[in-house]
Formats: C-alpha cells, structure tokens, sequence
C-alpha cells in the first residue's frame, strides 16, 4: 500500500493476461483509506473509490489517469466517500440519472433485446410501427411523454388510419410496460409510475375496427383459379393455389423448404408456426401433383424461391393484383385461409379436427387434450376439402347450389 502520486502510478505496470483473457490489478492508497487505483492488462490505469453501501462492497470509477490528475482524483474520491458517509448511494443516484433520461429509442430496443420469443415479422411490424409512426419520438425521453401526448397522437394517426393508430399504440403500451420494470430511481421505484396509454383505455377512445370476414365464395374459385393458372411466374401461381387448399397463413407457406415436404408419406410440416407448435398437413391429390411437379424441378432449398435473392418468396402483391384484375374479385392474402376455413364449416367437419387443419389451439377445451388426433385422421378431411374446391374450380357452379358459406368462426 502506497500513497498514489504520480511518481508511483507511472511506476505500476499492467498486469500480465493470459491470450483472449483480461486482467486488472488494484493498489490502494495509504493516506485515504477506500481510495484506490485500477490497472488493466491493456494499461489502462483509472481511481475508484471502494466503499461498503448497504451491506455491500461497492466500487466506483472516478475517471482515469492521465485527464485526471492524482491530486483531483483524490479531493473527487473525499466528496464521494462523503456522500457515502451520510447516506447517500452514488451508484443509484448515477442509474437512476441514466433511467430519468432513457429516450424511446432507447427503451424500444431494450424491450426487443428482452423478447426473445418474438419472430421476425413482428419485430418488423413493431420497428415500422415506433419508426414510422413515432419517429419524432425516438429522441425524447419516456418521462416526457404524457397521457395528453399520447392521446393527441392516437386521434392524429386514427384519422386517416384507425387501425394503424390502434396497433401503434398497443407497442406503445408494451414498450412503457417493459420500462416500469426496467427503470428505476435510487429508491428502487419505478420511474415511470402509470403507462400513458391508459388514458385512451380511460376515455374508450380505441377504435373499433371490424374483423374482416371476406371470402372467396364458391362461385368466384373457378375465375380466381383459372387467373392464378395466367400468372406468368409459376412459383406465385402455385404458393397461391397452396394457401387457398390449405389455410396457411402467407408467411407459413412461404418459408417451407423441401425438408418440410415428406412426398413419400404425402405430408407437409410448418416447422415454427404462429402458435409455435409445428403443423403437419396430410397433402390431398391436388397438392401432392403440385408439389411433386414443383420438386422435379427445384432449384433451391425453398419450395416457393424469391426470384429476386436467395430467400424465400415475399408477399406477391403484383401477383394478387394480376389475379384480382383478370378474375374480377377482389382479395387480400389472409381471405384465402378464411375461405379454407369457411369451406370446412360448410363441409360438417368435426371441430377438433377443423382447428387441427388450422392448428388452433384449445386452451379452455377440457375435453381436448384426451383426443389424439394424429396427420392420418386428418386426411380425409383434408381431402373432403381439396374436393370441394377442385369441384367448383371445374364446375364454377352457381351461387345458389352449392352449401351455405356462412362465417368463419375463428380468428384466421
């Protein structure tokens, strides 16, 4: 132990360290008992102040040698074990500082570096979401942000987009969620003590946005089909006709690969699915040949290649709108899987085996877990439907003879 001057410090050399690995040494000062001197393997040489707070033995850095002088070091190290002494705990005061100024930015990231279980695309629904949105945001602290600013932006963005405004700030919502248990002052509280988006809750002022309940009606499949059978890219026309025969959501398809594809069995697994229990689909005759035909002359990993990169195929808008102008019916991805389901309703298939076709879960059915329902039970519902649907798209039978459609009943 020695009085740290300057004549001592340039004399201390650092510490050896083992290849890949770091190491530090620590001299403490013989005039000022809790103040002392870090060196690093790399000769990096910074004061500290040790000192027991609370029970425990804490350190911390006062800055580094060289901008700062032994003779400051010190009369830094004397007010911070001063504010010690009475009480005080530099440490929180410091974190609580940093909490009081996390921006949204900030704090979004935090919150994504937190969610491990979220899948890509809605990670990118949240950026396109705070970054679109809120962007002007981003550099304002949290604190700053109040109920009245909230409520101003919800109405501003649900002029023009109420669905949109909803989603915004239901991130909103989660991101200030996260903070409450993330942030807090040097007594341990949160810093954020109520979530600004309460008050849209407070004043009923979400909007009511109606769940979309379009289909492709059994007349329409026939000119739906043969205008997807136009496309000219057939790797659009055929991911189109295999949403439409077996409900998968658009990204679900779109990421299969031929590991997926078990041919020989007539089976197709979704690996990693919304509810991320994977999805195995008994493949009908209409699929089989389709898939069969795509694999004999495959050129990638991917059953449905992006013709752009190596990735999988995107959302075909121009493709979806190519088939609304040459059919005339107009549809959105998502009214292919409502109409699967629709048509399956129609068909009297059982329900346990219906939210098996569109891997629903059933966590209030009691009953549910006692019934093994394996991909064989499946398959002759799934042809029932594959039926039904080539049917109408030879026939284009009318409207008015064919079952009624009625409305899906579940959440697609």
């Amino acid at each position: 132990m020695s009085r740290l001057n300057k004549t001592f410090i340039d004399k201390v050399e650092a510490p050896h360290a083992a290849p890949g690995k770091q190491a530090q040494a620590f001299y403490r000062d013989s005039a000022l008992p809790g103040f002392g001197l870090r060196v690093t393997n790399t000769g990096v040489k910074s004061f500290i102040v040790e000192k027991r707070i609370k029970g425990k033995v804490k350190r911390i850095t006062i800055g580094r040698y060289g901008p700062l002088t032994p003779e400051k070091a010190r009369i830094k190290a004397i007010e911070v074990l001063g504010d010690i002494t009475v009480g005080r705990d530099p440490i929180a005061e410091k974190k609580a500082q940093h909490a009081r100024g996390v921006t949204l930015g900030e704090a979004f990231d935090s919150y994504l570096a937190a969610r491990h279980d979220l899948k890509p695309g809605t990670i990118k629904n949240y950026r396109k979401c705070i970054d679109g949105a809120l962007a002007d945001w981003k550099t304002k602290p949290l604190t700053e942000l109040d109920k009245t600013m909230v409520q101003q932006r919800h109405a501003k963005i649900g002029k023009t987009a109420p669905a949109r405004a909803n989603n915004v700030m239901r991130v909103l919502r989660a991101i200030f969620n996260h903070a409450m248990e993330q942030y807090e002052d040097d007594q341990g509280q949160p810093i954020i003590q109520v979530n600004p988006t309460k008050r849209i809750s407070h004043t009923r002022s979400w909007y009511r946005i109606e769940r979309r309940t379009s289909v492709l009606k059994p007349h329409q499949l026939k000119a739906w089909f043969e205008a997807t059978v136009q496309l000219q890219q057939t790797t659009t026309r055929d991911y189109l006709q295999l949403l439409l025969f077996t409900g998968l959501r658009k990204t679900e398809a779109a990421t299969l690969t031929w590991d997926n594809i078990d041919l020989q069995h007539r089976t197709l697994t979704v690996p990693d699915t919304k509810n991320r229990e994977p999805h195995t689909l008994p493949l009908p005759e209409f699929l089989h040949e389709l898939l069969q035909r795509r694999y004999e002359v495959r050129e990638s990993d991917w059953v449905f290649p992006s013709p752009r990169n190596d990735g999988p195929l995107t959302e075909p808008r121009n493709a979806v709108k190519r088939v609304a102008e040459l059919s005339g019916i107009t549809f959105m991805m998502h009214d292919l899987r409502r109409t699967f389901i629709t048509v399956a309703e129609s068909l009297d298939i059982s329900a346990y085996a219906m939210k098996r076709l569109v891997n629903h879960r059933m966590p209030n059915d009691v009953t549910a877990g006692y019934i093994i329902s394996d991909v064989e039970r499946l398959r002759i519902p799934m042809q029932d439907i594959a039926s039904f649907l080539t049917k109408q798209i030879e026939a284009g039978t009318p409207e008015e003879t064919v079952p009624s459609t009625g409305q899906p009943g579940e959440n697609a």
